[in-house]
């Protein structure tokens, strides 16, 4: 009897020695990646013109996530990653329009360098000086 009352007291005090947070930690289960919204590159913004009407633009850019109803002249395309493991990223990028036609893009992510496209503002969020449309 007193071997069986030792080796219980050993597996106890193993187990009580074992924290919680360890054991979790080596039995992790498998997380997805979720993606939510538009995903938008720098080759989708570079197309974009300045004068260019709303069905140009989501031609170029797919619909908005966004599309405020006391801002009617404001799409917003919202991109959320959350990998498995890490941080979320996301990007915001805000299209405006004057009189029904592009005046100009802001947001998260730059626009490829193409010619006659400037970028202002370093920072988070940038104000994308897009080009005029080329005359027809």
């Amino acid at each position: 009897m007193p071997s069986y009352l030792v080796a219980a007291l050993v597996a106890t005090s193993v187990l009580a020695g074992c924290s919680f947070d360890s054991v979790v930690g080596v039995v992790d289960p498998y997380r997805i990646d979720v993606r939510q919204g538009n995903y938008v590159d720098q080759d989708m913004l570079s197309q974009l013109r300045r004068g260019m009407t709303r069905d140009q633009v989501r031609f170029v850019m797919g619909s908005p996530l966004v599309v405020d109803m006391f801002r009617e002249d404001r799409w917003d395309y919202v991109y959320r990653f959350r990998p498995g493991r890490g941080d979320l990223q996301q990007r915001v990028i805000s299209v405006f329009f004057v009189d029904n036609l592009l005046d100009r893009v802001e947001g998260d992510v730059q626009p490829a360098a193409s010619a006659g496209t400037r970028v202002d503002a370093p920072g988070r969020s940038r104000v994308i000086e897009v080009a005029p449309a080329a005359d027809r």
